[in-house]
């Protein structure tokens, strides 16, 4: 293609249209080939214009900058260099991608789900019914990514514009014709997802997260409208949104532009409800009931929070055509999502839960669900969990409270401390669990911690082993190291039996 070609398509303040050959997008400069347009650009922990001559002398034959001193220096050092100078460095990165790689998106239908938790869970299970009835899809989400059949590493919740057109182009060449996407409030805010045309919109929770980044709910809560309003393109065709939580409600009231579908437990949060609710370990059941009549969904995801997720998924294949009929068997079809309440398997009878649960509310949630398994049984609830470094620390002692008011034990430890000190950060967390009456094991070493907590345990108690879910590194100071919360839960369980 044409650098004259692409020019067409960006939205820049400036532009040296010279007649350069244009095979690919790249933002890395160390990734970048011949025929490549290198966007040079500001991000939250480098500027990419400092890596303009690397990308240079790698082959970029065009330049996508936000920087007016670096345009000016392509047009006086480099004049056989497509340039162009744009606003906002993400935004021209997202055009120029779009460009380049013909538009993916246009040619898929786009699902997308924020909330603090259940994001993950959703998305699987819109993609398990979309695939029940035939229809190939693209799947983009923080465990991992699916380009028709292919399972690719996630290595964030939201890719950078660049590589989700790469992937989505990737889809339509296996015959995709719908993709699905968790979108966080940092890709939201940070326009990661510029351009995107969402069809159908999910929102499902808000609770104290992030707040390291976003200062203030309120903020967290604007990054996350901005998947109703349009980041970069109309607003979603339907919205699908969780009656049940305030912020939801706050939602469906600003609404304006999308048809609506509210959903919900409560007898007046949502058109769209689960009644008659029954839970198990391994099964859950209630009556889908909806403005074009109810059916029964069974589903062998476990609790609450998963008949939410259910609702969510369910709202939003009906809303890309589904039947009810096809909903109620696309729902059977929906397999475990790793580190969503994911039982280790054990030979001795013992019930060792691995989730990804890292707020003070889904570890309230988790832990009301343990209760609700061992109720009658006189089994006890034990939570291992510790909070991660370099994020919201107001949230640490809230964890810490919320896993003592629901547990009989508390094993507190490590998740991630990244470049805080390990102990610093249990101490935080350890505020909170002193407020309650539960009884608490401080390990720092996260092996250790889990092996504490398992050996705690007799049939009939449930182990919670919180916070890292699908995750297989523990992320410290100076290394990123191997580690799995399963997989050691698993040897531990194989060592006692």
């Amino acid at each position: 293609m044409n650098w004259q070609t692409v020019c067409e398509g960006l939205n820049a303040t400036d532009r040296n249209c010279a007649s350069a050959e244009v095979l690919g997008v790249e933002y890395d400069s160390r990734r970048v080939r011949r025929g490549d347009v290198f966007v040079a650009m500001r991000g939250e922990a480098t500027d990419g214009n400092r890596y303009l001559e690397a990308a240079i002398a790698k082959g970029a034959t065009a330049v996508v900058t936000d920087s007016r001193e670096t345009y000016e220096k392509l047009l006086r050092e480099h004049t056989g260099i497509g340039a162009a100078l744009v606003e906002r460095g993400r935004r021209g990165m997202a055009e120029v991608s779009a460009a380049v790689l013909g538009h993916p998106e246009r040619s898929l239908a786009l699902s997308a789900v924020t909330g603090t938790n259940g994001k993950t869970t959703t998305a699987f299970l819109l993609e398990s019914m979309l695939r029940s009835v035939g229809r190939a899809c693209v799947l983009i989400g923080t465990i991992e990514t699916h380009v028709g059949d292919e399972v690719r590493v996630s290595p964030h919740t939201t890719p950078e514009s660049r590589d989700v057109l790469e992937i989505f182009a990737d889809g339509l060449k296996v015959g995709s014709t719908e993709a699905v996407m968790e979108m966080s409030s940092h890709a939201l805010e940070q326009e990661r997802v510029w351009g995107l045309p969402v069809d159908v919109a999910m929102f499902t929770n808000l609770t104290q997260d992030h707040l390291d980044y976003h200062g203030t709910m309120e903020n967290y809560f604007a990054a996350k409208a901005r998947l109703f309003e349009g980041v970069g393109s109309p607003a979603p065709r339907v919205a699908v949104i969780n009656g049940d939580d305030s912020y939801g409600r706050r939602l469906i009231a600003e609404n304006r532009q999308s048809q609506m579908m509210s959903y919900g437990l409560e007898t007046l949060s949502g058109e769209y409800r689960a009644e008659d609710v029954k839970l198990r370990a391994g099964e859950t059941r209630f009556i889908f009931k909806t403005p074009n009549g109810d059916v029964p969904i069974w589903s062998s995801l476990t609790g609450r929070v998963n008949v939410y997720n259910l609702l969510a998924a369910s709202c939003a294949a009906l809303a890309r055509g589904l039947t009810l009929d096809e909903v109620v068997r696309g729902a059977v079809s929906g397999a475990q999502v790793p580190g969503r309440f994911e039982v280790v398997p054990s030979l001795n009878g013992l019930t060792v839960v691995v989730d990804y649960a890292h707020t003070d509310d889904a570890l309230r949630n988790l832990i009301s669900l343990a209760r609700e398994l061992v109720s009658g049984r006189e089994g006890k609830v034990i939570t291992l969990f510790g909070c991660g470094g370099d994020r919201d620390k107001t949230k640490r002692p809230r964890m810490g409270k919320a896993a003592g008011e629901g547990s009989d034990l508390v094993v507190l430890t490590s998740d991630n401390p990244r470049s805080e000190d390990p102990m610093a950060i249990i101490n935080e967390a350890f505020v909170g669990v002193r407020e309650t009456a539960a009884r608490c094991i401080v390990e720092q070493d996260r092996a250790a911690a889990i092996e504490i907590a398992i050996r705690a345990a007799k049939v009939g108690d449930i182990v919670l082993i919180a916070g890292k879910g699908h995750e297989k590194v523990q992320i410290l100071r100076d290394e990123i190291v191997r580690f799995d919360d399963v997989a050691v839960a698993a040897e531990v369980l194989k060592e006692i039996a």
